[in-house]
């Protein structure tokens, strides 16, 4: 097992085992004390932070966590099963032409931001119906507050989303093409969240956590409330995974009429998730493992992590670190709010911060700007023990919602 030298280290004043890969003083001390409150709930086994981590609604971003019986709605988040794709094509740098066309046929091959498709994609044609019925079956089962909202889960199913999800075209060391994206369960996810978030702060045990504890309410394992989340976090997650698999079929749809008539050959997808629930075994026993803003990263899992929208990706491969809960960061990781962001860049600072990758260039994106994340190269070096790199991916097309 390869070792690191510099990480783990402890967080100090932690009520519970947490270990992370960042020094405390290169996090916001408010998501310090957010990782603090999480080790004060008595159903955490254990706490693990990667180099991504910052403040998180709820839950720190970045964070791993443990408890044996019982899952805080809230530490998964709002948007339920969110993660990656990656494929790799025959194609190389050469072939790289008329990317302003480019980006917009992937544009009109995928909504982006709120919209959603007029008609539901057919997934026939894309060869991803497997399980179609039986999945979509699963709708009439979940929380009666959504069962009006099923024309519209379909619509957006294979939808973008805005925020930090993207479509990109990069170039890997040895000059051939890869598509990537990065979405998650859209609208139906987030409502499914929001309404099981408040159940759980409504429930008898909840009531006496800490004030600064009290967003992660939980639910309790072998309860009906317990039941009914998992049943609708699952089907969330099955959405998300299932919406990036058609969002890469419509992408390499595009790309290869772009490239017409050269032919065009894909390997096989990397497509994981980083905001998500698993049972695992942890120190020899049965978890529920939450990973917020983190992947999994077994011995041998093949995962993405994205830097922002002008510095690239790495494929890694997972080392198995037991330590970090067979854990990894999910991407580079928020250094400001968006807010921020928005008040210390211009435009004329998104243009040069892109360089020639063909992207947006307007005022709507500038929260998602280079500057306004971590150095993915930084937060990739600091968990060495975590992952092996096998590609770092330069971003030559960037599609924002």
């Amino acid at each position: 097992m390869t070792t690191n030298p510099e990480f783990p280290v402890a967080l100090a004043g932690a009520k519970t085992d947490t270990l992370m890969w960042a020094h405390e003083y290169d996090i916001e001390p408010q998501a310090a004390q957010q990782l603090r409150a999480i080790g004060t709930l008595p159903w955490v086994h254990g706490i693990r932070v990667l180099p991504d981590v910052h403040l998180g609604k709820g839950a720190t971003v970045g964070s791993v966590i443990a408890m044996e019986q019982a899952i805080s709605p809230n530490a998964v988040g709002v948007d339920i099963g969110c993660g990656v794709s990656a494929v790799r094509t025959n194609l190389t740098v050469e072939h790289l032409d008329r990317l302003p066309q480019l980006r917009a046929a992937f544009e009109n091959a995928i909504p982006v931001g709120f919209n959603g498709h007029d008609t539901p994609v057919n997934v026939r044609k894309l060869g991803l119906d497997r399980g179609w019925d039986n999945f979509w079956g699963g709708f009439k089962d979940l929380h009666r507050d959504v069962q009006n909202r099923e024309s519209r889960a379909h619509q957006q199913m294979g939808s973008l989303g805005g925020g930090n999800h993207f479509i990109e075209v990069c170039t890997d060391a040895e000059n051939r093409l890869w598509l990537t994206l990065h979405s998650g369960s859209r609208n139906i996810g987030k409502e499914l969240a929001e309404r099981h978030i408040a159940i759980a702060k409504t429930l008898p045990h909840n009531q006496d956590l800490p004030h600064d504890a009290r967003d992660l309410a939980v639910f309790l394992r072998g309860t009906p409330e317990m039941d009914a989340y998992r049943r609708d976090l699952t089907w969330a997650q099955e959405y998300a995974l299932r919406s990036r698999a058609i969002m890469m079929g419509l992408a390499k749809q595009a790309f290869v009429a772009h490239y017409e008539p050269l032919p065009v050959e894909f390997d096989s997808p990397i497509n994981v998730h980083h905001n998500y629930v698993a049972e695992e075994t942890i120190d020899g026993r049965p978890m529920l493992v939450t990973r917020k803003g983190a992947i999994r990263a077994g011995k041998g899992d093949l995962a993405l992590i994205p830097g922002s929208m002008g510095t690239g990706s790495y494929v890694v491969r997972g080392l198995g670190n037991d330590a970090s809960y067979q854990s990894a960061s999910h991407g580079a990781g928020r250094k400001m709010s968006r807010s921020e962001a928005k008040r210390r860049f211009t435009l004329d600072d998104l243009n040069a911060q892109m360089g020639d990758i063909e992207s947006r260039r307007d005022t709507a994106v500038i929260d998602e700007i280079p500057g306004a994340y971590k150095d993915i190269k930084s937060v990739i070096a600091a968990q060495s023990d975590l992952v092996e790199v096998v590609q770092h991916l330069a971003t030559r097309l960037c599609v924002k919602g």
